[in-house]
C-alpha cells in the first residue's frame, strides 16, 4: 500500500480540524454553548409543557414547539429522551414529534453554523424548510393518532405560567446577539474583526449577568453550558476530522453522478442516506459543504442538511422502542418524503 494513500486523508482531516478550531470555536461555539446553557438553566420546562399539552390549541402548541425547538441543540439520538419526556409528561403528539424533528434538524446552533460554513442563503432556506416540515410532521402524526390523542386530552390538566422571567429573556436576547453579531455583522476583513465584535458583545452579556443574576444562578448557568461543551465539542472535533478525511477520499465523479443537479432522484437519495447515517449535530454543515465542493446540488444538500442530523438508523430503533413501532413507521417515512420534497423544491428556487 502506498504510504500517500494513508497520509493524504489523515493530513486532510488534520487541516480541516485546524481550520475549524481557528475560525469557529471563539465566535461561534462559545456563545452557542452559553446560550444553550442559559436556556436549560432559566427556561421553565413545566410552563412549556403546559403550552404544549394534548388539550391545548394545536396551532399555538405547534408554533411554540417549533420555535422552542430551534433553541435546543441535540443530536438525532439524544433528542429522543427530551421529546419522550415531554410527550409522556403530557405534551401532545404533534408538539412532541415537532421537537423530535426540529431540535436536531435546525436548532439555532446548526443554523448559525450553516450560515458561517455554507452561506446565509442556505441557512435561511434550511430554517424555512424545517419550519414548514415541522408543521407537516405535527399534523400528520396528529391525524394518524387522533383517537389516542383524544383519550389523552380528556385526562389532561395543565397549568400555564410564565415561561421565563423578564431578566432571563433579556439575557437570552443578549446571548443571541453575541452569537449572531460576529458572523453576520462582519462579512469581510480579517478574522480578528469578528473576534473583537465577539469580545464586545460578550462583555455586555457578562456585565448584564453580573448585575441581574445571583452568583448561584451564574454558576448553574455555567455548569449547564459546560455540560454542552464536554458532550458536544469532542464529537464535533472527531466529526470535522472525519469530514476532512472523507472529502479527500470520495470520488468527485460519484458525487456528481448520484447527487449532482436538482432532480427528485438526487434529493431522495440525499434524504434517504441522511436518514440512515449518523451525523452529530453541527457536523452536517462541514460535511455537506465538502460534498457541495465535489459537485452536490443545492437541493440535495438541503435534503441532507435536514435529514442527516434529524434521523439516523440508531434513532429509528430508539424511536420505535420509546414511542412504539406504529409511530416510528409513520414518522420515519414522513421525514424522508418531506425532506425529499423540501430539497427538490429548494433546488429550483436556489438556482
Amino acid at each position: 500500500m502506498n504510504i500517500d494513500t494513508v497520509t493524504t486523508p489523515l493530513l486532510a482531516g488534520l487541516i480541516a480540524l485546524k481550520d475549524y478550531i481557528a475560525l469557529h470555536v471563539i465566535t461561534c461555539l462559545i456563545p452557542a454553548f452559553l446560550l444553550a446553557g442559559a436556556i436549560v438553566a432559566f427556561v421553565s420546562k413545566e410552563s412549556i409543557i403546559g403550552y404544549l399539552g394534548s388539550a391545548s390549541n394545536k396551532v399555538s402548541s405547534f408554533g411554540i414547539a417549533a420555535a422552542g425547538s430551534f433553541l435546543v441543540s441535540v443530536c438525532s439520538c439524544t433528542v429522543i429522551p427530551v421529546a419522550s419526556g415531554i410527550y409522556y409528561g403530557g405534551a401532545g403528539i404533534g408538539a412532541a414529534f415537532i421537537l423530535l424533528w426540529v431540535a436536531p434538524a435546525a436548532n439555532i446552533l446548526a443554523l448559525v453554523y450553516t450560515g458561517s460554513i455554507i452561506g446565509a442563503e442556505m441557512a435561511i432556506t434550511r430554517l424555512i424548510a424545517a419550519l414548514a416540515v415541522s408543521f407537516a410532521v405535527g399534523a400528520i402524526m396528529l391525524v394518524f393518532f387522533r383517537k389516542e390523542e383524544q383519550k389523552r386530552s380528556l385526562a389532561a390538566e395543565y397549568k400555564k405560567g410564565a415561561v421565563m422571567a423578564k431578566k432571563d429573556l433579556i439575557l437570552l436576547l443578549l446571548l443571541v446577539v453575541s452569537l449572531l453579531a460576529p458572523n453576520y455583522a462582519v462579512q469581510k476583513g480579517p478574522y480578528l474583526y469578528k473576534v473583537l465584535v465577539w469580545i464586545g458583545a460578550t462583555a455586555v452579556v457578562a456585565l448584564y449577568a453580573w448585575k441581574a443574576k445571583s452568583q448561584q444562578e451564574i454558576k448553574r448557568w455555567l455548569k449547564e453550558s459546560w455540560w454542552f461543551v464536554r458532550t458536544i465539542f469532542p464529537i464535533l472535533l472527531v466529526g470535522v476530522f472525519l469530514v476532512g478525511v472523507a472529502g479527500s477520499i470520495l470520488p468527485q465523479e460519484w458525487i456528481q453522478t448520484w447527487v449532482g443537479g436538482e432532480g427528485l432522484r438526487q434529493s431522495f437519495l440525499a434524504s434517504l442516506s441522511g436518514s440512515i447515517i449518523y451525523l452529530a449535530t453541527l457536523t452536517e454543515a462541514p460535511f455537506v459543504h465538502t460534498l457541495m465542493g465535489l459537485g452536490m446540488g443545492k437541493g440535495p444538500a438541503l435534503a441532507l442538511l435536514l435529514t442527516g442530523p434529524g434521523l439516523s438508523l440508531p434513532s429509528w430503533l430508539a424511536i420505535a422502542k420509546v414511542f412504539g413501532t406504529k409511530k416510528a413507521l409513520v414518522y420515519i417515512p414522513t421525514i424522508i418524503i418531506l425532506g425529499t420534497l423540501a430539497g427538490w423544491i429548494a433546488g429550483f428556487i436556489l438556482n
